[in-house]
């Protein structure tokens, strides 16, 4: 979601459908960098220097 247009993460699910939104400020808790553990790998999230976010095995 964006300040600009807060119905943009719902606008191509359907009604019917929730999905719950996390903000990435709550994940990256001030830091740029974060590991995620799924399934048995660790997966590094990145906030690039243009504010993007990449997501690397």
């Amino acid at each position: 979601m964006t300040p600009n247009n807060p119905d943009a993460a719902s606008a191509s699910l359907p009604a019917s459908r929730t999905q719950r939104v996390i903000e990435s400020h709550d994940l990256f808790r001030g830091e740029n960098e974060i590991l995620i553990s799924h399934g048995g790998a660790i997966y590094r999230m990145k906030i690039t220097r243009q504010g993007k976010l990449i997501l690397n095995k």
